[in-house]
């Protein structure tokens, strides 16, 4: 495996489901003497369907006030 210009190298799918390694999962790099290990980050509860939430969050465009759509809502 090589360490691209970027600094970036691509984890092996069937790693990356062993241990969990969802898009959008923070890592954290852990130096042990001359060894470097990749953990998933304490970040707190997260899952696969907040992750989703936070991709779209902001991409909805339907022409309407948030006013108009309690409006509807509310009848």
């Amino acid at each position: 495996m090589r360490i691209t210009s970027k600094g970036q190298v691509t984890i092996p799918i069937n790693v990356r489901e062993q241990f969990g390694l969802l898009p959008d999962t923070d890592v954290d790099f852990v130096i042990d003497g001359n060894t470097v290990r990749i953990v998933s980050a304490e970040r707190g509860p997260r899952s696969r369907g907040g992750a989703l939430a936070r991709r779209i969050r902001g991409r909805g465009n339907i022409g309407m006030s948030t006013d108009e759509i309690l409006a509807l809502t509310r009848r």
